[in-house]
């Protein structure tokens, strides 16, 4: 998968991860270990002061922080942390090792600052949505962050869905998986049927997301297709 903007992104918070553990790196360094060029390196480091990132520059040296500059801790909402989720099954279906390791290191540094209950939550998510990449293919979709949070949450979703008939029905599902191929999928028990669906996310027509919980589906993902072949 090629993917530039999410590969420059990663690469930016690394750098100032590595500027912030330094007193000095070189320009050099930075591109031997990121395995670009020096000018893309430079291009970064012109991104992060422009973001506001008091980066000095030692003539002939390297590049440091401000002295006592500290980034401050972050804090993620968990639909902002369940989007950083989502982009790792992206990113795992990358090709290139290095990259993979680097944003790996940088979702296990963003898990490491969520509460608690938000990791468990993280967990659940990063075991329950599969990602099967096809290129050049357009999806249409607006309601993965309200499912993520449902499915995490053990929320009842009722939703308007369209057949392949194009007949709308209203449900009631309870949300358990996420997968994608040429199209966004949830894999929920559906009230009506009184069964495991499969819903094409660009199918649904209306969603809201209720307050009502249901109990957990206490099951894998792969014992549910083992349980379903």
């Amino acid at each position: 998968m090629d993917s530039p903007e999410i590969s420059r992104l990663s690469r930016l918070s690394a750098i100032l991860i590595q500027i912030q553990t330094k007193r000095l790196v070189t320009a050099t360094e930075l591109a031997e270990k990121f395995q670009v060029s020096k000018r893309t390196i430079y291009r970064d480091l012109k991104a992060l002061e422009d973001a506001g990132v008091p980066i000095f520059t030692e003539e002939g040296k390297g590049y440091s922080l401000m002295e006592g500059y500290k980034l401050p801790p972050v804090m993620f909402s968990e639909k902002e942390a369940n989007a950083l989720i989502l982009a790792e099954q992206l990113v795992l279906k990358n090709k290139d090792a290095s990259f993979i390791k680097d944003y790996s290191q940088a979702i296990d540094k963003v898990k490491a600052i969520l509460r608690y209950a938000e990791k468990d939550k993280a967990e659940i998510l990063s075991q329950r949505t599969q990602y099967n990449e096809i290129k050049d293919l357009e999806r249409n979709s607006t309601n993965l962050s309200d499912i993520q949070y449902a499915l995490t949450n053990h929320l009842v979703l009722n939703i308007d869905y369209q057949n392949k008939e194009e007949q709308v029905s209203q449900r009631q599902i309870e949300p358990f998986a996420l997968l994608s191929s040429e199209n966004w999928y949830l894999i929920a028990y559906c009230r009506l049927r009184k069964e495991f669906r499969f819903f094409r996310l660009d199918r649904i027509q209306k969603l809201d997301l209720s307050n009502e919980k249901f109990e957990a589906h206490n099951m894998t993902l792969q014992e549910f297709f083992d349980k379903n072949q």
